[in-house]
């Protein structure tokens, strides 16, 4: 990697950290599957918004989100130092001006880390200079704000002490540089008058040479009578003389041909003198020592950072741990969210917890996010969830896993209360699509999701599995979750969340005594279904498929049609081994199926609706809208018989 870097930046290595060796065992494992069904960092439509960290960032620097975006990819396990960062956190909820005032200056410092990456391989400018110099100077206002404070948890002492002294340095560049900086060193200007003699010196005669420039533009208007000469300049012909070409013979006729002419334009002429040649050449001359001294004092300042490298790298690093800490602080706060805590247990015990995301959503439209429970301990540790589309399942699997992440980075959690054991792996399939690219079906990619969580979890790891078996035959299906099941409950014992539509494996219950099970509450109401999103004890008495179809649209024949299979298939019921379906039976049949009469008019408006459908509501008075409605209730009680 170094030869690379070496062999393209042409021997300009940035400054490299020295290599740490992360064992496994010191981070959360969360594997390429997990990280997209969750859309941790990216939705599943690869968009930032929406996405957890989009939600809970509220860092107020670039080089803090990064750093967040690094803690939320490796979550700890260490639970000293998981309760370590937590203790910072809640310092800042507790010190609210402290951390506000914080957050303030975090907003004003420059991004370090990549300022120093540029100067670093030689292509840094003067606007980077001047960013470390601003920089180091917030840094060292923030510690003498924050070193006072009584009660300051070990670490975060650690974290100020880490933000170094840099005062040689910054005075240094506050005395060499200007207040307004330029993009290019090539340009000039950024060096201070009073900080260099000599240059001061070539300034002066550059400066000087130009106010020549305006001398001798008033004496040849003098010498020629031609108020409208004027001395310009372009970057083909230097400084010339300009004149209308009305005017012009003047300087042509003029004695001892002082001024040569040089270029005709349409409505100007242009001259030059040998005295105009010579000031140019002293110009320009004095131009270029003062560029060429000033780069060379930049160059020289930037090896002064150079020779401090690791100590400014020091002091960026810190101030991004601490804006992440002042973030989840004031995330904390916004969001009321709880300190959990975290040991080295199996426990996996959630009080009204929340999805961070959706909440998030709900609340911009002023709605309320229903909190549930999850209490994953010793001997309940499996938990079977069923319940209708749109219930909330996958909701409620993912803000699980979201919460022992957001746990385990040393964040608060969205919930009342919780106590979470260290998860050593998380293994999260929620939902999948095909890879055609790599000749993967839908189920194929299912499947390779769950070999994946079957071989690698262990009792420390949390598992949240969605729909398995959905993508083959009901049997098959069925069969693949009945044993996954099984494997869960009796080999890994891993603390493991079960949703399925397959309501029948709620009988392992008697088997499997850690597996409880679990649904999601609805209500009945004006033949439609109303989902309450609130998990309670027990199984769904059933799936509500056709409900949800009829709520996504689905025409209002099909939903009939659906109905009646439904019913012949529940009666037709489980005394042939759950689908050996008679004859005679019409969705068995090789008779094409069609709908009777009754079924194909059921679509048509009734009387009533055709009467009411009528109506113009704005065009009616209170008398005539009552007697409207005698009608209407009328004709719903004696119903003109259809032809």
């Amino acid at each position: 990697m170094i030869e690379y870097i070496e062999l393209t930046q042409q021997g300009r290595i940035p400054l490299l950290k020295p290599l740490k060796r992360v064992f496994g065992k010191e981070i959360m494992e969360i594997d390429a599957f997990t990280w997209r069904s969750l859309e941790i960092d990216r939705t599943q439509s690869n968009h930032y918004e929406g996405s957890l960290l989009q939600v809970i960032d509220r860092t107020s620097s670039a080089a803090g989100s990064r750093c967040l975006s690094a803690w939320l990819a490796y979550p700890l396990t260490d639970t000293a130092k998981i309760i370590s960062r937590q203790e910072m956190v809640e310092f800042l909820i507790i010190q609210g001006q402290a951390r506000i005032d914080t957050q303030k200056k975090l907003a004003k410092i420059p991004d370090l880390q990549r300022a120093l990456s540029r100067l670093m391989i030689g292509r840094g400018s003067p606007r980077d200079l001047g960013a470390i110099q601003s920089g180091l100077q917030q840094a060292t206002a923030m510690k003498e704000n924050l070193s006072p404070i009584s009660m300051l948890p070990k670490d975060f002492k650690g974290l100020l002490a880490e933000l170094g002294y840099h005062q040689p340095l910054i005075e240094r560049l506050a005395k060499a540089l200007t207040t307004t900086l330029p993009l290019d060193a090539k340009e000039g200007g950024f060096i201070v008058a009073g900080y260099h003699q000599e240059l001061d010196k070539w300034r002066h005669l550059r400066d000087d040479s130009r106010q020549e420039i305006a001398v001798l533009e008033n004496q040849y208007r003098g010498l020629t009578g031609l108020t409208s000469l004027k001395i310009k300049y372009n970057n083909i012909l230097g400084y010339y003389i300009e004149t209308t070409t009305v005017q012009s013979p003047k300087l042509f006729d003029y004695p001892d041909k002082t001024f040569i002419h040089r270029q005709t334009m349409a409505g100007a002429v242009r001259f030059v003198t040998t005295v105009l040649s010579e000031l140019q050449q002293k110009i320009f001359q004095a131009a270029d020592k003062a560029l060429a001294l000033e780069l060379l004092l930049f160059q020289d300042l930037v090896q002064e950072v150079k020779t401090q490298a690791a100590m400014i790298q020091k002091t960026a690093d810190a101030l991004a741990h601490i804006d992440v800490i002042a973030a989840l602080a004031a995330l904390a706060v916004e969001q009321s969210y709880c300190r959990p805590l975290v040991d080295h247990s199996v426990h996996f015990d959630i009080k009204d917890g929340r999805h961070p995301v959706v909440e998030y959503a709900l609340m911009k439209d002023s709605k309320s996010f229903i909190a549930n429970d999850c209490n994953l301990s010793a001997g309940q540790q499996l938990w079977l969830i069923t319940g209708p589309n749109m219930a909330g399942k996958s909701t409620y699997l993912r803000q699980n896993a979201l919460i022992a992440i957001l746990a385990q980075i040393g964040s608060f959690v969205p919930a009342m209360q919780a106590k979470i054991g260290v998860v050593d792996k998380l293994f999260s399939r929620v939902g999948a699509a095909d890879d055609l690219a790599r000749g993967q079906s839908t189920f194929m990619v299912e499947m390779l999701e769950t070999a994946a969580i079957l071989n690698q979890a262990t009792d420390r790891s949390l598992v949240i599995l969605d729909e398995i078996g959905r993508g083959t035959s009901t049997f098959d299906g069925l069969a693949i979750a009945w044993a996954v099941l099984e494997h869960l409950h009796d080999t890994l014992k891993s603390r493991s969340l079960f949703a399925t539509h397959y309501r029948e494996l709620a009988g392992l219950g008697k088997k499997l005594s850690s597996m409880r099970a679990y649904c999601f509450k609805l209500k009945e109401w004006q033949e439609t279904i109303v989902f309450l999103h609130q998990l309670i004890p027990g199984v769904a008495d059933r799936s509500y498929g056709i409900d949800v179809a009829r709520l996504a649209g689905v025409p209002k024949a099909v939903i009939s049609r659906a109905r009646k299979i439904l019913t012949l298939l529940e009666t037709n019921d489980n005394k042939k081994n759950m689908g050996l379906l008679p004859e005679g039976l019409p969705l068995f049949s090789d008779k094409p199926i069609s709908m009777d009469k009754s079924e194909k008019e059921s679509d048509k408006l009734s009387a009533v609706e055709e009467a009411f459908l009528k109506l113009d509501v704005d065009a009616l008075s209170p008398r005539q809208a009552l007697e409207k409605l005698y009608e209407l209730q009328k004709l719903a009680t004696n119903p003109i018989p259809k032809p």
